[in-house]
């Protein structure tokens, strides 16, 4: 199983991925962290999530980024981040399709959150690539 989980391919495709995914991610998470009393309780009272959803949210946007970053448990890691990003999606439905460039829309759009949730399935299939914390276990462990 544990296998399974760090397999990943030799290429650069699924560093490209991960690290797209990751660095876009971690100064979000890390946003989040650093107010996270107040980002909890928006969550828990705009969103009506409940205190350990709104906890789970903050710690996966934040370390799973992280981890990804480094290329650990790529797969686990960037399906996580990519089912909080479909959820949140979720959200930003009634926004439309496009981001608030020019502020003339009541909130933000889901256009990111698909090119997310795309990259992070892309990750999942591909795990963490050449360049990866997962390669490097995945030598050490297959001899």
């Amino acid at each position: 199983m544990f296998q399974k989980i760090i397999r990943t391919n030799n290429n650069l495709t699924g560093t490209f991925l991960r690290l797209a995914l990751a660095i876009t991610i971690v100064p979000h998470g890390y946003q989040k962290i650093i107010d996270f009393g107040n980002i909890l309780t928006v969550l828990e009272s705009h969103y009506g999530l409940p205190t350990y959803v709104g906890t789970l949210v903050i710690f996966i946007e934040f370390f799973s980024a992280i981890f990804l970053l480094l290329g650990l448990y790529s797969r686990i890691n960037a399906a996580l981040l990519g089912f909080v990003l479909l959820c949140a999606s979720f959200y930003h439905l009634e926004h439309g399709f496009f981001i608030n460039w020019f502020g003339s829309q009541a909130g933000e759009g889901y256009q990111f959150h698909l090119l997310y949730i795309l990259v992070a399935i892309a990750s999942v299939i591909t795990g963490g690539g050449k360049f990866s914390l997962d390669r490097i276990l995945q030598d050490k462990f297959s001899k």
